[in-house]
């Protein structure tokens, strides 16, 4: 809890064992989250197992994969269902530092902000933390391009730790985008639609083994289907057709 406001920390699992423990305990050590919530999407190892012996922690099983996406729907609706007034996801590979739990969160309770996001590239360090060069180029070549198409000026789209508001997830239709690694990037593009605004902070990144990462086959589609978003949202403003994403008339927002 912070300044009245219930905190529910999501976990997105898959195959996490190695590294859940850990993350938990980096989560837990705040003293604000209320509630842990791991979706595990039909994991392989033992991430089940070890949720289920972690305290204020809810864990949901799906029986069959359902893709980055399809997980962080079942995330999102059960945190809505728990009464969540800040959601924050982490991934549960530690890849991202739980550190910053008690900034992102605060500039939500604060009312500043209702999307924050934990930015890889502010800071200017993501290649000397150990991204792939390749990973680098091609994160800062589609922010550009869809910084321009958006008409926003993120310092990047792509990254894994983010922090919402209840009042953004029940504004966002999220439960229409994709099953897989566009939910987002769909999730940003809708937001800037409907006139939410985005704070970003630096976080500083891991990248060994045991964290999660697409190979470069997955990123190349990802990459494109970044693109696709960017186009659909422009087209939408320019007036042409119509996007179940990017209605006619942007809903009436908290902030431009």
């Amino acid at each position: 809890m912070l300044d009245g406001k219930k905190i529910v920390v999501v976990m997105p699992a898959y195959n996490a064992a190695l590294t859940l423990r850990k993350t938990y305990d980096e989560v837990m050590s705040h003293g604000i989250v209320d509630l842990v919530i791991l979706v595990d999407d039909s994991s392989r190892d033992e991430t089940v197992s070890i949720a289920r012996s972690l305290p204020s922690t809810l864990v949901h099983v799906h029986e069959k994969n359902c893709g980055y996406g399809g997980n962080q729907k079942s995330c999102y609706r059960l945190a809505l269902k728990e009464g969540a007034d800040i959601v924050i996801m982490v991934h549960p590979d530690y890849q991202y530092t739980p550190k910053l739990i008690p900034a992102m969160a605060s500039i939500i309770a604060q009312g500043l902000y209702p999307c924050v996001l934990a930015s890889r590239i502010l800071g200017g360090y993501a290649l000397k933390n150990g991204m792939p060069w390749w990973k680098y180029i091609a994160n800062r070549g589609l922010t550009l391009i869809e910084n321009l198409m958006i008409g926003a000026k993120l310092s990047e789209y792509h990254t894994g730790y983010r922090a919402y508001s209840r009042e953004a997830l029940e504004q966002l239709d999220f439960e229409r985008y994709s099953d897989d690694f566009m939910f987002d990037n769909q999730f940003l593009a809708q937001a800037v639609w409907n006139r939410l605004t985005i704070a970003e902070i630096t976080c500083p990144t891991k990248y060994f083994p045991e964290a999660s990462s697409i190979n470069f086959v997955r990123s190349v589609q990802y990459g494109f289907g970044c693109l696709g978003t960017a186009l659909r949202f422009r087209l939408a403003r320019m007036g042409f057709g119509s996007d179940p994403l990017f209605p006619r008339k942007p809903a009436p927002s908290e902030g431009v």
